[in-house]
């Protein structure tokens, strides 16, 4: 709809079932969370807006098959999206089918000063295991990281670490990545080994805890730009205290 540059959010959750009530969860929770946006539109095929005057009744039967379809605030000039996906068990962490959250939005100011509450209201509407919102440039360089020697040979860019495919990862509280800011829950903190009152005295400046007991811990305060130096060398020491992040520590 645009070609601005746009805030991604993706949570990793349990699978839905039908009519789960986390995809109303999740969708209120995106709302409560940016003023003045109503996600209360849907794209036609044809590419054009449709109103959903009955959107909560129209999305709780549009939940099927593991995933929710997409809705938005139905302004091209500045879109908001979220939608729902599932990923198989043959291709999901510890063969556990999972609920993927992808949300979109502009990365203007407002929405950098409320980009942490939309990360968690997104996420604890999911009751998701981990997740991150990360803008867009650095999250297709962060999703390079991700390498096989047989299915996605190659280098990660600029001395990242590699990381393995998701069914590569023993769990799924385990996250695949990092990101600007990173939810996770406490099943996945403890997962990672986070906090470290010692050696986490930098990110524990930057977290919070949420509702539920989970974390949101800030990599930089601007949001995260890998031709930046420092914010590189930030990303870079995070993957360094956290091993178990993208299946990297050793068995």
């Amino acid at each position: 709809m645009t070609t601005q540059s746009t805030l991604d959010v993706i949570v990793y959750a349990p699978a839905l079932t039908i009519k789960d009530g986390r995809t109303l969860a999740v969708v209120h929770g995106m709302e409560r969370t940016i003023p003045g946006v109503r996600l209360e539109w849907r794209v036609a095929d044809d590419g054009r807006l449709i109103s959903l005057p009955q959107r909560d009744a129209w999305l709780t039967e549009g939940t099927k098959d593991g995933s929710f379809p997409l809705v938005c605030n139905g302004d091209e000039s500045y879109p908001v999206t979220i939608y729902g996906l599932q990923t198989p068990a043959r291709r999901a962490p510890g063969r556990q089918p999972l609920l993927d959250v992808h949300a979109e939005l502009p990365l203007d100011e407002a929405v950098i000063a409320a980009a942490a509450e939309v990360l968690v209201g997104v996420a604890e509407g999911a009751r998701a295991f981990w997740g991150h919102a990360t803008p867009s440039s650095a999250g297709v360089e962060i999703a390079r990281q991700t390498r096989d020697p047989v299915h996605k040979p190659g280098i990660p860019p600029r001395g990242l670490p590699a990381l393995k495919l998701p069914e590569k990862i023993r769990a799924p509280e385990i996250p695949h990545r990092l990101g600007w800011l990173n939810y996770w829950s406490a099943a996945a903190a403890e997962a990672i080994g986070f906090p470290d009152p010692t050696r986490d005295v930098d990110l524990l400046s930057r977290a919070r805890r949420t509702e539920s007991g989970g974390w949101v811990v800030q990599l930089t305060d601007a949001p995260l730009d890998l031709d930046n130096p420092a914010h590189l060398d930030a990303l870079q020491r995070a993957y360094e205290r956290f091993p178990e992040i993208g299946g990297r520590a050793a068995p």
